[in-house]
Protein backbone atom coordinates (compact mmCIF):
# COMPACT_ATOMS: atom_id res chain seq x y z
CA UNK A 1 0.00 0.00 0.00
CA UNK A 2 1.13 3.40 -1.24
CA UNK A 3 2.33 5.54 2.10
CA UNK A 4 3.64 8.35 -0.05
CA UNK A 5 2.69 9.64 -3.59
CA UNK A 6 4.60 11.92 -5.35
CA UNK A 7 2.38 12.69 -9.17
CA UNK A 8 4.51 14.70 -11.18
CA UNK A 9 5.83 17.23 -8.65
CA UNK A 10 7.56 20.40 -9.95
CA UNK A 11 9.07 23.00 -7.44
CA UNK A 12 12.39 25.16 -7.62
CA UNK A 13 13.24 28.22 -5.63
CA UNK A 14 11.88 31.58 -7.26
CA UNK A 15 12.43 31.85 -10.75
CA UNK A 16 14.66 28.73 -10.79
CA UNK A 17 12.99 25.27 -11.37
CA UNK A 18 14.76 22.38 -9.85
CA UNK A 19 12.12 19.56 -10.11
CA UNK A 20 10.25 18.32 -13.73
CA UNK A 21 7.76 16.36 -12.64
CA UNK A 22 9.16 13.89 -10.08
CA UNK A 23 6.58 10.68 -9.65
CA UNK A 24 7.65 8.42 -6.61
CA UNK A 25 6.20 5.96 -4.67
CA UNK A 26 7.21 4.94 -0.73
CA UNK A 27 5.10 1.71 -0.30
CA UNK A 28 4.21 0.92 3.76
CA UNK A 29 7.55 -0.46 5.64
CA UNK A 30 9.46 -0.04 2.56
CA UNK A 31 12.79 1.98 2.20
CA UNK A 32 13.32 3.76 -0.89
CA UNK A 33 16.47 5.49 -2.07
CA UNK A 34 17.07 8.76 -4.34
CA UNK A 35 20.23 8.88 -5.87
CA UNK A 36 22.06 11.36 -7.52
CA UNK A 37 24.96 13.53 -7.97
CA UNK A 38 25.11 17.13 -6.33
CA UNK A 39 22.87 19.36 -8.00
CA UNK A 40 20.92 16.71 -8.97
CA UNK A 41 17.68 17.90 -6.93
CA UNK A 42 17.73 15.25 -4.47
CA UNK A 43 17.51 17.72 -1.52
CA UNK A 44 14.92 19.85 -3.20
CA UNK A 45 12.79 16.88 -3.27
CA UNK A 46 12.74 15.77 0.01
CA UNK A 47 11.84 20.19 0.89
CA UNK A 48 8.88 20.06 -1.41
CA UNK A 49 7.53 16.73 0.44
CA UNK A 50 8.16 18.84 3.97
CA UNK A 51 6.53 21.79 2.90
CA UNK A 52 9.47 24.27 2.73
CA UNK A 53 9.53 25.21 -0.82
CA UNK A 54 7.58 28.11 -1.96
CA UNK A 55 6.64 27.00 -5.15
CA UNK A 56 5.84 23.18 -5.76
CA UNK A 57 3.29 21.98 -8.82
CA UNK A 58 1.54 18.61 -8.77
CA UNK A 59 0.47 16.71 -6.16
CA UNK A 60 2.14 15.21 -3.19
CA UNK A 61 -0.13 12.76 -0.71
CA UNK A 62 0.86 11.13 2.42
CA UNK A 63 -1.50 8.05 3.54
CA UNK A 64 -4.22 8.68 0.91
CA UNK A 65 -4.24 12.58 2.40
CA UNK A 66 -2.87 15.27 -0.16
CA UNK A 67 0.11 17.57 1.47
CA UNK A 68 1.23 19.31 -1.83
CA UNK A 69 0.56 22.98 0.32
CA UNK A 70 0.47 22.09 3.96
CA UNK A 71 2.91 23.50 6.18
CA UNK A 72 5.71 22.28 7.75
CA UNK A 73 4.85 21.57 11.21
CA UNK A 74 1.34 19.86 9.68
CA UNK A 75 3.09 17.38 7.80
CA UNK A 76 5.41 17.33 10.84
CA UNK A 77 2.06 15.91 13.18
CA UNK A 78 0.77 14.31 10.22
CA UNK A 79 4.01 11.86 10.44
CA UNK A 80 6.54 12.55 8.64
CA UNK A 81 10.16 13.37 10.60
CA UNK A 82 12.70 15.17 8.46
CA UNK A 83 16.74 14.42 8.85
CA UNK A 84 18.32 16.81 7.16
CA UNK A 85 21.72 17.41 5.93
CA UNK A 86 24.49 18.45 8.08
CA UNK A 87 22.40 16.75 10.69
CA UNK A 88 20.60 19.76 12.36
CA UNK A 89 21.59 18.87 16.23
CA UNK A 90 21.18 21.56 18.93
CA UNK A 91 25.08 22.12 19.35
CA UNK A 92 24.33 23.75 22.73
CA UNK A 93 21.63 20.95 23.85
CA UNK A 94 22.81 17.39 25.45
CA UNK A 95 22.31 14.10 23.57
CA UNK A 96 19.42 14.04 25.97
CA UNK A 97 17.79 17.58 25.56
CA UNK A 98 18.07 16.39 21.61
CA UNK A 99 16.31 13.29 22.16
CA UNK A 100 13.38 14.91 24.59
CA UNK A 101 13.07 17.58 21.13
CA UNK A 102 12.20 15.00 19.33
CA UNK A 103 9.19 13.86 20.88
CA UNK A 104 8.07 17.48 22.04
CA UNK A 105 4.66 16.81 20.33
CA UNK A 106 3.68 14.07 21.68
CA UNK A 107 1.09 13.47 24.46
CA UNK A 108 1.65 9.75 25.26
CA UNK A 109 3.42 8.43 28.12
CA UNK A 110 6.27 6.05 26.35
CA UNK A 111 8.53 8.85 25.81
CA UNK A 112 10.68 7.16 28.51
CA UNK A 113 10.44 3.59 26.98
CA UNK A 114 11.47 5.33 23.72
CA UNK A 115 14.27 7.09 24.87
CA UNK A 116 15.95 3.29 26.67
CA UNK A 117 15.10 1.53 23.05
CA UNK A 118 17.21 4.68 20.84
CA UNK A 119 19.97 4.36 23.95
CA UNK A 120 19.90 0.49 23.28
CA UNK A 121 20.15 1.03 19.72
CA UNK A 122 22.71 3.72 19.43
CA UNK A 123 24.92 2.87 22.94
CA UNK A 124 27.42 6.08 21.88
CA UNK A 125 24.42 8.45 22.72
CA UNK A 126 23.48 6.08 25.94
CA UNK A 127 27.20 7.01 27.03
CA UNK A 128 27.14 10.67 26.07
CA UNK A 129 24.00 11.39 26.98
CA UNK A 130 24.40 14.16 29.31
CA UNK A 131 27.86 15.54 26.81
CA UNK A 132 26.95 18.26 24.26
CA UNK A 133 25.65 17.65 21.09
CA UNK A 134 28.23 19.72 19.60
CA UNK A 135 31.30 18.39 21.12
CA UNK A 136 30.58 14.84 19.68
CA UNK A 137 32.01 13.57 16.20
CA UNK A 138 29.78 13.92 13.05
CA UNK A 139 29.09 10.02 13.03
CA UNK A 140 27.69 10.69 16.79
CA UNK A 141 25.64 13.59 15.53
CA UNK A 142 24.33 11.65 12.86
CA UNK A 143 23.29 9.10 15.00
CA UNK A 144 21.59 11.78 17.15
CA UNK A 145 19.88 13.18 14.67
CA UNK A 146 18.09 9.92 13.56
CA UNK A 147 17.41 9.17 17.03
CA UNK A 148 15.94 12.44 17.73
CA UNK A 149 13.23 12.10 14.81
CA UNK A 150 12.67 8.62 15.48
CA UNK A 151 11.28 10.08 18.81
CA UNK A 152 8.27 12.02 17.25
CA UNK A 153 7.08 7.91 16.25
CA UNK A 154 6.91 8.95 12.77
CA UNK A 155 5.05 6.73 9.96
CA UNK A 156 8.07 7.99 7.07
CA UNK A 157 11.50 8.98 7.99
CA UNK A 158 12.90 11.42 5.30
CA UNK A 159 17.08 11.14 5.62
CA UNK A 160 19.15 13.69 3.71
CA UNK A 161 22.34 12.68 2.71
CA UNK A 162 23.04 10.66 5.57
CA UNK A 163 26.63 9.31 4.43
CA UNK A 164 28.03 12.66 3.91
CA UNK A 165 31.01 13.64 5.71
CA UNK A 166 31.55 10.64 7.33
CA UNK A 167 34.29 7.62 7.37
CA UNK A 168 33.49 4.79 5.49
CA UNK A 169 33.36 2.36 8.85
CA UNK A 170 30.93 5.27 10.51
CA UNK A 171 28.91 5.12 7.16
CA UNK A 172 28.06 1.40 7.04
CA UNK A 173 27.44 1.57 10.97
CA UNK A 174 24.76 4.04 9.87
CA UNK A 175 23.39 2.11 7.66
CA UNK A 176 23.11 -0.89 9.14
CA UNK A 177 21.27 0.90 12.05
CA UNK A 178 18.58 1.76 9.24
CA UNK A 179 17.96 -1.03 8.02
CA UNK A 180 18.03 -2.86 11.38
CA UNK A 181 15.10 -0.22 12.31
CA UNK A 182 13.22 -0.83 9.13
CA UNK A 183 13.31 -4.42 9.59
CA UNK A 184 12.32 -4.70 13.23
CA UNK A 185 9.65 -1.55 13.26
CA UNK A 186 8.92 -1.47 9.30
CA UNK A 187 9.40 2.11 9.62
CA UNK A 188 9.01 3.45 6.24
CA UNK A 189 11.86 5.25 4.96
CA UNK A 190 13.19 7.78 2.03
CA UNK A 191 16.93 8.15 1.75
CA UNK A 192 18.77 10.78 -0.74
CA UNK A 193 22.13 9.59 -0.86
CA UNK A 194 25.31 9.62 -3.11
CA UNK A 195 26.59 6.70 -2.19
CA UNK A 196 24.75 4.48 -4.20
CA UNK A 197 25.98 0.53 -2.93
CA UNK A 198 25.05 1.65 0.51
CA UNK A 199 21.71 3.03 -0.30
CA UNK A 200 20.38 0.04 -3.06
CA UNK A 201 21.95 -1.93 0.00
CA UNK A 202 19.13 -1.35 2.33
CA UNK A 203 16.64 -0.02 -0.26
CA UNK A 204 13.58 -2.38 -2.10
CA UNK A 205 12.90 0.71 -4.47
CA UNK A 206 15.85 3.12 -5.77
CA UNK A 207 15.02 6.39 -8.59
CA UNK A 208 17.89 7.74 -10.17
CA UNK A 209 17.46 11.69 -10.70
CA UNK A 210 19.60 13.72 -13.08
CA UNK A 211 18.94 17.99 -13.43
CA UNK A 212 15.56 17.30 -11.49
CA UNK A 213 14.30 14.68 -13.72
CA UNK A 214 13.97 10.44 -13.07
CA UNK A 215 15.85 8.92 -15.46
CA UNK A 216 15.98 5.54 -14.23
CA UNK A 217 13.86 3.70 -11.43
CA UNK A 218 12.92 0.04 -9.87
CA UNK A 219 13.43 -2.36 -7.71
CA UNK A 220 16.89 -2.43 -5.45
CA UNK A 221 17.84 -5.57 -7.43
CA UNK A 222 17.02 -4.58 -10.71
CA UNK A 223 18.75 -1.48 -10.27
CA UNK A 224 21.86 -2.77 -9.11
CA UNK A 225 21.74 -5.60 -11.95
CA UNK A 226 21.51 -3.29 -15.26
CA UNK A 227 24.78 -2.60 -16.41
CA UNK A 228 24.12 0.61 -18.09
CA UNK A 229 22.51 2.03 -15.38
CA UNK A 230 25.27 1.34 -12.74
CA UNK A 231 27.89 2.57 -15.56
CA UNK A 232 25.88 5.70 -16.31
CA UNK A 233 24.47 6.94 -12.91
CA UNK A 234 25.52 4.64 -10.05
CA UNK A 235 29.68 4.95 -10.62
CA UNK A 236 29.96 1.08 -9.78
Amino acid sequence: MSLLSLREVRGGYGAITVLHGLSIEVNEGEVAVVLGANGAGKTTTLRAICGMLGRVGGEIFFDDHEITKSSTQAIARAGIAHVPQGRGTFTDLTVAENLRLGAINRKDGGVAADLDQWYSLFPRLAERRDQLAGSMSGGEQQMLAIARALMSRPRLLLLDEPSLGLAPLITKEVFDHLRQINEESGLAMLVVEQNATLALDIAHRGYVLETGSIVASGAAETLVADEGVRKAYLGF
